[in-house]
């Protein structure tokens, strides 16, 4: 079923059909207990009321978050894997806060509501967040991942929190001064707003993963690590244009990014998107080849976890009906919508040679030779 849109919805700037993904790993899996995963998941969001109405919940449930869970941890423990999940519901709910047009997301709105988010995350019971609905599910997902995480894990997911703040902090203010950021400056920070660490932490602890941390923040491994995200963050961009793209000013999108530094239509960047999108995951592969040679056991499940975010990720833009039949163009999420995505063989661009842009040039600098 194609993409849903009302007959009266403005045109599409880039359209509705993507283009093929080149995606060289493993499809199509999905965790056998997704079912029991959203089942739950519902459930303790209706226990907490953080939805203020019926048309509210059926868009924070169109996010398919239990969907997004299984499909990039595919073979996880599903404790877990519920609380990430829930995590992730809530993290919506959130994003969607900071890019409403109700005006209250200024940057220092945004920051000084970052900081007490960290700080309910590192040191609960701060009372540093407002009562209601949402801060007491926040409470209890904290309270949770205290008791589940390792020290060292919690440290992991508060960093990740903090960065995705971060991230969201530094959009708020270019969209502020109504600025579109430009392109090695959107690559240097799309990890950021991307969430990656944040949900890089969560999938080393359903997977059992425990890289040592010389061996997690050597150079090769980040460059990997920090190229998965781009990666993702690419493929979020191309199945959520269409649902932004109502905004004034444009979101800060790769396709709107590239259109102004090429002085293009968002809709002759979308190739040009997916070569840059297509050149790095060569890269990936490159790079994953070389650091998985003599990796230990940890390390090449690590690896693995990257490349099941990669391809899941895919497929879960592809049904998510948060995507496929978006606010902006339907009056209630339609279940069943779905992008019909296409895969090819090889790249768009089989270049092995780095981007132009210095900010991820590093990554192909941990090549050998």
């Amino acid at each position: 079923m194609p993409p849903v849109y009302d007959e009266d919805a403005p045109p599409s700037r880039i359209g509705w059909r993507l283009p093929p993904f080149y995606c060289p790993f493993e499809t199509g899996l999905v965790h056998p207990r997704a079912a029991e995963l959203e089942e739950r998941a519902i459930e303790w969001l209706d226990t907490y009321g953080i939805y203020p109405d019926a048309t509210e919940r059926a868009w924070g449930l169109a996010t398919h978050s239990a969907d997004f869970t299984s499909r990039i941890i595919p073979f996880g423990d599903v404790e877990p894997m519920l609380l990430f999940t829930e995590w992730n519901y809530w993290a919506f709910a959130t994003d969607d806060w900071q890019d409403s047009d109700a005006g209250a997301s200024r940057t220092a709105t945004i920051a000084d509501h970052g900081a007490r988010l960290v700080r309910a995350v590192e040191a609960p019971g701060s009372a540093m967040l407002p009562p209601g609905p949402h801060t007491d599910a926040l409470h209890d997902l904290v309270t949770r991942t205290r008791a589940m995480l390792t020290p060292l894990q919690l440290r992991r997911f508060a960093e990740g929190v903090r960065d995705w703040v971060f991230g969201a902090a530094w959009q708020t203010a270019h969209a502020e001064r109504r600025l579109m950021p430009g392109l090695n400056d959107f690559v240097a920070m799309r990890n950021s707003g991307n969430g990656t660490r944040f949900t890089l932490a969560w999938c080393d602890v359903a997977n059992g993963i425990d890289v040592p941390a010389d061996v997690l923040y050597s150079a090769p491994v980040q460059a990997l690590t920090e190229a998965a995200g781009f990666i993702v963050g690419c493929d979020n961009d191309f199945c959520s244009y269409n649902k932004d793209d109502h905004q004034e000013p444009r979101e800060q999108n790769l396709l709107n990014v590239l259109a102004q530094h090429h002085g293009c239509t968002p809709g002759e960047a979308l190739p040009l998107a997916s070569a840059l999108r297509d050149r790095t995951v060569t890269l990936f592969v490159r790079l994953r080849d070389q650091v998985g040679r003599g990796a230990d056991d940890q390390l090449r499940r690590y690896l693995r976890s990257l490349e099941h975010w990669i391809a899941g990720d895919i497929e879960y833009h592809n049904r998510a009906p948060r995507y496929t039949s978006p606010r902006n163009r339907n009056a209630l999420p339609v279940e069943g919508a779905s992008y019909d995505i296409t895969w090819r063989d090889g790249p768009s661009d089989p270049s092995h040679e780095p981007p132009p842009l210095q900010a991820m040039a590093w990554w192909w600098q941990q090549l050998d030779g």
